[in-house]
């Protein structure tokens, strides 16, 4: 297959009306999206692709990239390239046995200690006490990750050719851009779009950290001196940086059910929303909301490219797997599993009205659910196997 033309110095700065949907590469890449807790589900998807390849492959997949607990997912993928089998496992193992205190500090006295801070910040207007900046302590989950993703294996799975590229999408709270962070072979320039960009940077914990800091619950990291939140909040375009790093077959991992925009039967709809409903409704519409967008115009733009005739440029095609279940459905089962004191937190907020189990559904870092979880991604990919095949040559045809 003949190359495309190389694109214009007008397309390369991002000055001027390229599309991001022109590109100049041809590789496979796999899009891990936000979702807390949620992203277990990615686990059991990629355990089913696991086993469909010989047990030797490499990640069949050269372009990763990923938003919140999605780029852990993803991060831990791309420093064993090598085998996509035991990177799987290793996802496996941490998801398999996952505990709240895991992820943020949650014992009763750190809560109480967090509680007293809110209340003598909010009666004092912050003379006394400073706001605090975030509603947990996540130095846990930097421990867990500093534990068990090598991350320091990225460099050398790039300069082996294992894998072209990994990216990482996080917020700017200095520019109020999406910035996707990147590592990966040397042919790959930094891009720039209207409240997008992309930047080499060697992919590291605080990284990482940012794009998992959920707002308001995780707290902000500091990158270069600059202070970067959760990928999903500004991402307008999710799959623009897997098409700027080369990709033109992108398998989508989503965390949203089919049922998650549909209220549970007996929901009292007249009630006004909790502030757990509120803040859930949030986190669903910025984990999953721009992906739905981006995906719808990506196929308009592949009809039009189609319709038109077009020879310089091609359809790029994507392929999306989602929860089959409603994870709300599921976490919902297991709430009991969260520590006493986030239960009662989570209470207070209204958590456990109608729909504000989103809430927990994002924040239940517990392996009953987790397991689930991925036991349903495990299934689903099952399903759609011949969806997900195409993507796995020479490897499984």
């Amino acid at each position: 297959m003949s190359s495309p033309p190389l694109p214009t110095e007008a397309a390369q700065d991002g000055s001027g009306d390229a599309t991001n949907y022109i590109f100049f590469n041809d590789h496979d890449a796999l899009v891990l999206s936000g979702g807390g807790a949620r992203g277990a589900y990615q686990v059991g998807v990629l355990k089913a692709i696991a086993e469909w390849l010989p047990a030797d492959a490499p990640c069949p997949f050269e372009v990763l990239v990923g938003t919140s607990a999605g780029a852990l997912n993803a991060a831990a993928i791309g420093a064993r390239a090598h085998s996509l089998r035991e990177a799987v496992e290793s996802l496996e193992e941490v998801w398999s046995n996952f505990r709240v205190e895991q992820v943020m500090r949650a014992g009763s006295l750190t809560m109480l200690r967090s509680g007293l801070h809110w209340m003598v910040s909010l009666l004092s207007a912050g003379w006394i006490a400073k706001p605090p900046r975030s509603l947990f302590d996540t130095s846990p989950l930097h421990r867990l990750l500093a534990r068990v993703v090598p991350l320091d294996q990225i460099p050398a799975q790039i300069a082996a050719g294992r894998l072209h590229a990994l990216a990482v999408a996080t917020t700017s709270y200095t520019t109020g851009q999406a910035v996707a962070f990147f590592d990966g072979s040397g042919d790959i320039a930094d891009w720039h779009r209207v409240r997008r960009a992309g930047h080499r940077r060697r992919i590291d914990l605080d990284v990482l950290m940012a794009s998992a800091a959920i707002p308001f619950i995780f707290p902000a990291s500091s990158i270069d001196g600059n202070h970067y939140g959760d990928g999903a909040m500004r991402q307008l375009a999710p799959l623009s940086p897997a098409v700027h790093l080369g990709a033109n077959r992108v398998l989508v991992i989503g965390t949203r059910g089919s049922a998650a925009a549909t209220p549970p039967t007996g929901a009292v709809t007249q009630a006004p929303p909790s502030p757990a409903h509120l803040l859930g409704f949030v986190l669903d519409s910025l984990f999953t909301d721009g992906l739905s967008i981006d995906l719808e115009r990506l196929d308009q733009i592949n009809r039009l490219i189609v319709a038109a005739g077009h020879t310089e440029h091609r359809p790029i095609r994507a392929t999306v797997i989602q929860p089959s279940v409603d994870p709300t459905v599921i976490a919902m089962k297991h709430e009991r599993c969260m520590p006493r004191s986030i239960r009662t937190l989570l209470r207070t907020m209204g958590a456990y009205e109608a729909r504000g189990g989103l809430l927990v559904s994002y924040l239940l870092f517990d392996k009953s659910y987790t397991c689930e979880l991925m036991a349903m991604g495990h299934a689903d990919a099952q399903a759609q196997r011949a969806e997900i095949v195409p993507y796995l040559a020479p490897w499984v045809t």
